[in-house]
């Protein structure tokens, strides 16, 4: 986004009802159906690795990035990642992409894992997990399962289900 009015700021508490009326106004009641949805119920997302996009003080984009397994191995799963529309196509995505990945990688983190589209989120480092590699819980396009190594050859020898970290809950 070439505007500097741009603001991306870690999320907190204060931020949850209006990040939850955005989700409302972006994804409407059926986002409550999707796989990548009911994995993240009762585990909640961190809020050291959640921010949110501002123009000036109107909240316009939101990204979550929740603690998960693959197999045995700690990861993260970005989303819901939401821009209002108005606000669309103008980077406000990328730019809380870019900030979420670089916080996770300075805490240590090595995987996030997210179900998208390759050639939206491919730009920001994400590639498709080969079919059968790791497996989400319901219904999803094996194309859409996407991760993204923070630290080189982080995906190397990681397998199996996909999961809630209960234990970072």
């Amino acid at each position: 986004m070439t505007d500097l009015s741009l603001t991306i700021l870690p999320e907190t508490a204060d931020d949850a009802v209006p990040i939850e009326r955005l989700h409302e106004r972006t994804f409407g009641p059926g986002r409550y159906a999707k796989s990548a949805y009911r994995l993240r119920e009762g585990i909640g997302h961190q809020l050291d690795l959640s921010f949110t996009a501002r123009i000036g003080t109107l909240l316009v984009g939101s990204v979550r990035l929740s603690p998960i397994r693959i197999g045995e191995t700690k990861a993260l799963l970005l989303g819901p990642l939401t821009v209002e529309p108005a606000f669309r196509e103008r980077g406000v995505g990328y730019a809380l992409i870019e900030r979420a990945l670089a916080e996770a990688k300075a805490k240590g983190h090595r995987l996030v894992v997210l179900v998208g589209d390759e050639p939206y989120y491919g730009k920001s480092g994400f590639k498709r997990i080969p079919k059968g590699r790791a497996t989400m819980p319901g219904p999803v396009d094996p194309a859409r399962l996407l991760v993204c190594e923070l630290g080189e050859g982080a995906f190397d020898g990681v397998s199996g289900p996909i999961r809630p970290d209960w234990n970072a809950a």
